[in-house]
């Protein structure tokens, strides 16, 4: 409650219109307007431009108002420019839908008791109310009771839907409860205060919650309990928090105060200092990241370290035409009419890539794109290609052949973590497919994957390989999109989906910084979305090998998706121990029996081919084996494979087991009715009499010898990077 909004307000020095009694709720409908509610039972409006205060109602003498809310503007897929009504919960037990105008449509009886808050879902679909009868109530949009959430033994202060209004968070003396609004799900609880929490608050766009209480404290949690900021023990109790939509700044009110944070909780952002960073010359381009705010101005580029604004480095600049600024952690890319030009944040140029006949003004986010280690940009002449650099030597890179797709593409992204080797690119075509593959390619044809359908917008994760993006009406998390080479059955379990209606028409990533993804809408207004952070939290560990505490953090979430990922990178990184554990918390038995084959198999090379084969990388795992000498693995392996024709050349070029390969072959036919019909395969049977019993002793013999091979050799962990 604002026990000092008696204040009046004054114009032309004159005391206007004002409450009489305590000012006991408050509500915006737009940026000027705000109703306020008292205990002399006055609706008053006021009017921040003009200064007018106009009465809008008289509510009758039993009516006490204690809290209010607007009804959200945008709803149904509906948007209005003003609220229509709000509710209004009272001390007599009952809640009233009153229109903007003052009229009473509907008063409910709600609570055995007063009625302490009311608030309106994000999508006006339902009301929740809490009162001092401890109860926890939701209500359809007319008013008509829905179910009885939660009942507690002491009276509920305050109340605030999730995010995604499928979650209550309340307040329980001490505590804060967040509880799902499907029966039988997890209900999270925590002790928040030392004293009674009076008010908590729940920003939609940043996911964190804010809490104040009779401890004199106001905090800030995130939507899974932890602590992100305690203020200092303040002179009287906390009666009110409220965040502002964009969730950057909140207000906080106590007795005769009212104070202005950001969302860290510090009330003066950082150190208060504010740094006017004057130039001499017209600025053009900005851009700030990684730690650096880059300027272009008409002759000059400036750039400054976020931990001293003092002392720029300056260059000057060939052209005063910057189009675009792009960063990456080590350096960044200046775009003119002139060309590319890489610079390292000492301000030393680089590198300047050339692709002739391109024209570069024409160069924007989404047809160019950086990494440490490689740059990658679209041609508007040929929308079918993709042109990858080093950006150190600022040559093209590995053979020096571009990308090439079947159909015109719309949108790149490189990843910005990990190996160079394993450099990966994102792109969209124009059939709005989205697909993914690797930049290097080592001799070989370039493996492209489809991972996404219907993609309009994308964006890379800026501390680990985590890749999101608007599908359709849906918003997706790809959190280990190089799981399709490795177990391309998993791809659909390591997702995360929601829907995506409410960005309206043609959004667009701005960005995906740790747990949190930006996106501007057509109308420019920005919406920021929070995805769990257990994700980028497990490529860490799994980054720096951490298996143990990969594993101990999956069962602590206890999410499939997680396990999934897991399952993914441990048999990208050969440790098939934690494969086998993450198999088996998502179910997949025969992957979990397979893997425990492989385990079992007596040589390194052969689990290393044999893990190749997992991931369905059939060449390289030959190729392994014939390296080694294993030549009657590489054979058994197609033959397993039905690969009859490679199986018998392996045979007949290395003439060893030729009678193997056609006994199995011919176990084959016989288990269909077939009769051989290859000639090749005719030839070589010709005169020769299959004999099960050699054939039993001779791979006996080989799985012996491969035996005594690998004891004589010591023991090293598999750890080969297979050239992709």
């Amino acid at each position: 409650m604002y026990e000092d909004l008696t204040v009046p307000i004054f114009l032309n020095s004159l005391i206007l219109l004002k409450h009489k009694e305590l000012v006991s709720c408050v509500g915006w409908t737009t940026a000027d307007d705000l109703y306020s509610c008292s205990d002399d039972h006055q609706i008053i409006k006021w009017n921040l431009l003009n200064g007018e205060t106009t009465q809008v109602a008289k509510l009758p003498d039993d009516i006490y108002p204690i809290d209010l809310h607007w009804f959200p503007k945008s709803f149904g897929g509906k948007r209005q420019t003003h609220a229509e009504n709000f509710v209004l919960t009272s001390s007599d037990g009952k809640f009233h839908l009153i229109s903007k105008t003052g009229r009473v449509e509907k008063s409910v009886e709600a609570h055995c008791g007063a009625v302490l808050a009311g608030r309106w879902n994000y999508e006006g679909t339902a009301l929740v109310t809490v009162g001092e009868d401890g109860q926890v109530k939701i209500w359809s949009k007319s008013g008509m009771l829905r179910s009885t959430l939660a009942q507690q033994g002491t009276p509920i202060y305050s109340v605030a839907w999730g995010p995604d209004s499928e979650k209550i968070l309340y307040t329980s003396g001490k505590q804060l409860i967040i509880k799902p609004l499907q029966p039988n799900a997890k209900v999270l609880q925590w002790k928040a205060h030392d004293g009674i929490i009076l008010k908590v608050d729940w920003n939609s766009v940043n996911d964190l919650i804010l809490s104040a209480g009779e401890d004199c404290k106001y905090k800030v949690w995130d939507s899974y309990g932890r602590l992100l900021y305690s203020s200092q023990s303040h002179e009287y109790p906390i009666t009110s928090v409220a965040w502002a939509l964009d969730g950057e700044l909140f207000a906080v009110g106590s007795f005769h105060t009212l104070r202005l944070c950001d969302k860290t909780g510090v009330r003066n952002v950082l150190n208060d200092a504010v740094d006017l960073l004057e130039f001499r010359d017209r600025v053009i381009k900005a851009s700030l990241n990684y730690g650096h705010l880059v300027v272009s101005t008409s002759l000059q580029c400036y750039i400054f370290s976020t931990k001293n604004w003092n002392t720029p480095l300056i260059f000057d600049l060939k052209e005063g035409t910057v189009s675009l600024i792009l960063q990456a952690e080590r350096h960044f890319l200046l775009v003119d009419g002139g060309g590319l030009y890489l610079y390292s944040y000492e301000g030393r140029l680089i590198s300047s890539p050339k692709v002739p006949g391109m024209r570069t003004d024409i160069l924007n986010v989404q047809t160019i794109s950086l990494s440490n280690d490689t740059l990658a940009l679209r041609d508007k002449s040929d929308e079918k290609v993709i042109y990858l650099f080093e950006p150190l030597a600022g040559k093209p890179l590995g053979d020096g052949k571009p990308l090439t797709h079947k159909t015109e593409i719309m949108e790149i992204a490189l990843d910005q973590k990990g190996h160079t080797n394993e450099r990966k690119i994102a792109f969209i075509d124009k059939n709005r497919d989205l697909y993914i593959t690797s930049v290097k390619r080592f001799g070989k044809e370039q493996k492209v994957i489809k991972i996404g359908t219907m993609v309009h917008t994308l964006a890379w994760n800026d501390t680990c390989n985590i890749l999101c993006g608007l599908q359709d009406t849906r918003f997706t998390v790809w959190y280990y999109p190089n799981v399709v080479y490795v177990d391309k059955d998993l791809l659909p379990k390591t997702l995360y989906e929601r829907d995506a209606s409410e960005f309206s028409k043609n959004p667009q990533i701005v960005s995906f910084a740790g747990s949190q993804v930006t996106v501007r809408r057509a109308d420019g207004s920005l919406i920021h979305i929070s995805i769990s952070p257990y994700p980028a939290i497990l490529h860490e560990y799994v980054n720096n090998s951490k298996w143990e505490d990969a594993v101990r953090l999956c069962r602590f979430v206890k999410d499939q998706t997680l396990w999934a990922c897991l399952a993914a990178m441990a048999v990208a990184s050969k440790d098939m121990n934690t494969a086998e554990v993450a198999y088996a918390s998502i179910g997949e038995i025969d992957k979990v029996q397979y893997i425990s084959s492989i385990k079992d198999l007596p040589s390194k090379e052969s689990r290393l081919a044999h893990i190749l084969l997992f991931s369905g990388n059939v060449q390289d795992a030959e190729t392994l084996l014939l390296q080694a000498g294993l030549i009657y693995q590489a054979i058994q392996v197609n033959i397993n494979l039905y690969n009859w024709e490679r199986a018998l050349e392996l045979a007949v070029k290395h003439k060893t087991h030729v009678d193997t390969v056609l006994a199995y072959r011919q176990k084959f036919l016989d288990d269909f009715g077939k009769k051989e019909t290859n000639q090749r395969f005719l030839q070589y049977a010709e005169g020769l009499e299959v004999n099960w019993d050699k054939i039993k002793a001779k791979i006996e013999l080989e799985i012996a010898r491969e035996r005594e091979r690998a004891a004589a050799t010591p023991a090293v962990r598999a750890s080969v990077t297979i050239q992709r």
